[in-house]
């Protein structure tokens, strides 16, 4: 840095003096300009000077002309260096209370975090922003985030004891430390740690902003097969995509909120493992994917209250105690809907982003300003054949492309979980046989996924459902079995179900031609087992399709709900939902689902009014041949 010795020594003395910061070292001074100093020693032949930690010298008594006492302030300016090192400065003729007085940083040689290891057992400097202050009963762990990675940075006060009290999340700082392995890690072992401001702060959040924008660019990735509907969508995927890896890089958790069905892990899986390797590559602690991502079931076609407050609290335990910045909650095949808003609401009193990727019918103006991004098929003329499970996989790949080749099946696994008649299906099944999954296969996975998210209830099951869908396993025999046993558990449990509720089963029917087959799955069918109620509801219903085709509508209902299912009648079940919510008040409709497959919920002593007008309105509604459902019912 070159600096201007503005005033000279004339008459008028210098009018700028220069004050070394703390960490400056000799090559940050130069002759010419004035630096303030202060005395640290007086003897015979002079006095010694410091202007920082690193810098001092001699002014010689030649040069000299009073007294001079220790700690006393001196303006000097560097004579010379001599061949052992020593500086040698002489007093000048400045003023410091009318001078200009100006600071000069240390230039340091910045080692990234992508460096570290390579540095281990030597001294380093680092800049970054705060991003979690997680106090242990040893020392204070600093995590900090620069343009390559994210670093845990350990001061040690005493036992217990908060180093660096006034250091916060969102500061910029500089630590100065020794890169150490501790239980396989890279840790930086802090000798000094100072927040940053002014323009050096901004110089640094700038650098550090542009960097980050460039890494959480999302990868340009060709999707798995050509489908035209599924183009409409990109975007707004790669957006979501640059989102989640920018929260990644800012070191902010977050939680995947998924429905508890095959579209759903489908979907959440494949974004979850996308996310922890990614977190992996980003920081330096091999458990960060561990405390930074959660997958967690949704039995509800919504984000119920209960999920929510669940999730509120643990995110703002995890800050008080870990100091942990709030999540990002990211909903999958689910949260595009009016019901969905009360939880979302609470969350927005935290200022904690919400994004939906779903396939369901949207209420998007209900939604709208609640959801930092919803990413749904109706709302570009499309519909729930575009599966979130679909979405997902290619959200995946665009986060983490690595991960592109073990999940080329699960598109196909989603479809067929949602029974989706997509165009595209026939390419995702091609694309699944070519890795050795047939469509018996597939189904076999599809049916083994529900029925292990049955049993595991709110469990997310990671490597169960892991193990099921193929994915991380060594030669697939494990997998294989697994999903023959847990298949053939399903089947067993629907077939037995059905031969005690099929006596049950009332059909007559309806005014446009359709039949309608309807059971009281409360007291006509076997309760707390798997099938639950909505897959119930659709096995009957497979079957009377299979008996005596198409138009077919079946209802299974209970004290205060219904689960619907139709092939070949076009109902707008969002549509219905409205129109009984006006005709039978104080029913407390609500609900909704697909266009043609849905539940609904109701008080239940208004359960016959109800269920009486809902079939009105399923006679009125058009008979469509082409229209063929088969979608499981959202329990």
């Amino acid at each position: 840095m070159t600096r201007d010795s503005a005033g000279g020594s004339g008459e008028d003395g210098y009018s700028v003096v220069y004050d070394l910061d703390p960490d400056c070292t000799a090559e940050d001074v130069e002759k010419g300009p004035a630096y303030r100093s202060e005395i640290n020693g007086v003897v015979e032949y002079g006095v010694f000077v410091d202007l920082s930690e690193n810098v001092s010298g001699l002014v010689h008594e030649s040069v000299l002309d009073g007294t001079y006492r220790v700690g006393q302030e001196l303006v000097v300016e560097l004579e010379e260096v001599r061949e052992n090192g020593d500086m040698a400065f002489r007093p000048v003729d400045a003023d410091l209370e009318t001078a200009e007085v100006r600071t000069v940083p240390h230039d340091y040689a910045l080692t990234g975090t992508d460096r570290l290891g390579a540095n281990v057992g030597e001294q380093i400097h680092l800049e970054g922003e705060v991003i979690q202050v997680k106090q242990t009963g040893g020392p204070t762990v600093f995590h900090v985030a620069d343009e390559s990675g994210i670093v845990p940075c350990a001061a040690f006060e005493e036992a217990g004891v908060r180093a660096y009290p006034a250091v916060a999340v969102g500061d910029v700082v500089r630590v100065t430390g020794v890169p150490e392995h501790r239980e396989g890690d890279v840790q930086v072992e802090v000798d000094g740690l100072s927040t940053l401001d002014g323009e050096v702060a901004s110089e640094v959040r700038d650098r550090l902003a542009k960097a980050l924008a460039a890494r959480a660019e999302p990868h340009d990735v060709e999707p798995l097969i050509e489908w035209p509907a599924f183009e409409k969508l990109r975007p707004e995927l790669e957006e979501v995509a640059r989102l989640l890896r920018r929260t990644v890089l800012e070191g902010r958790p977050i939680r995947v909120r998924h429905h508890a069905d095959g579209d759903g892990m489908c979907a959440a899986v494949p974004v979850q493992m996308a996310l922890e390797r990614f977190i992996a590559d980003v920081h330096e602690s091999a458990d960060a994917p561990r405390h930074l991502i959660k997958r967690l079931p949704s039995k509800a076609p919504f984000y119920e209250m209960e999920d929510a407050t669940r999730d509120l609290t643990f995110a703002l335990e995890d800050r008080a105690r870990h100091g942990q910045q709030l999540p990002l909650l990211l909903m999958l095949d689910n949260g595009s809907t009016a019901e969905d808003v009360p939880a979302y609401e609470t969350l927005a009193h935290y200022d904690i982003p919400i994004v939906a990727i779903d396939h369901h019918h949207p209420d998007p103006e209900a939604v709208e300003g609640l959801l930092d991004a919803h990413v749904n098929p109706y709302l570009h003329g499309e519909d729930y054949r575009i599966t979130t499970g679909m979405c997902c996989v290619e959200l995946a790949r665009m986060i983490y492309p690595e991960l592109g080749a073990e999940l080329r099946h699960l598109p196909a696994v989603a479809g067929l979980s949602d029974r989706s008649k997509a165009d595209a299906m026939g390419g995702y099944l091609a694309l699944a046989a070519e890795e050795g999954y047939d469509e018996s296969r597939l189904q076999d996975v599809s049916e083994a996924l529900d029925y292990a998210a049955f049993w595991l209830r709110y469990d997310p099951g990671d490597r169960l459902i892991r193990d099921v869908l193929g994915l991380e396993v060594d030669d697939g025999t494990r997998s294989r079995e697994l999903v023959s046993l847990l298949a053939d558990g399903a089947r067993g449990a629907v077939d037995d179900q059905l031969e005690a509720a099929m006596a049950h089963v009332e059909s007559e029917s309806l005014e446009n031609g359709a039949r309608l087959y309807r059971i009281d799955v409360e007291n006509g069918a076997r309760r707390f087992t798997y099938p639950a109620p909505g897959n119930t509801t659709g096995a009957i219903h497979d079957r009377m399709v299979a008996e005596t085709g198409d138009p077919v509508i079946t209802v299974g209902y209970g004290p205060d709900f219904a689960v619907l299912r139709s092939d070949g009648v076009r109902l707008d079940i969002p549509e219905m939902v409205s129109e009984l919510q006006e005709e039978v008040p104080g029913a407390g409709v609500s609900g909704g689902g697909h266009l043609v497959v849905g539940s609904i919920k109701f008080v239940s002593g208004k359960r016959e009014e109800t269920i009486d007008a809902l079939i009105e309105k399923m006679g009125a509604a058009d008979i469509d041949e082409g229209l063929s459902t088969a979608v499981p019912i959202d329990d």
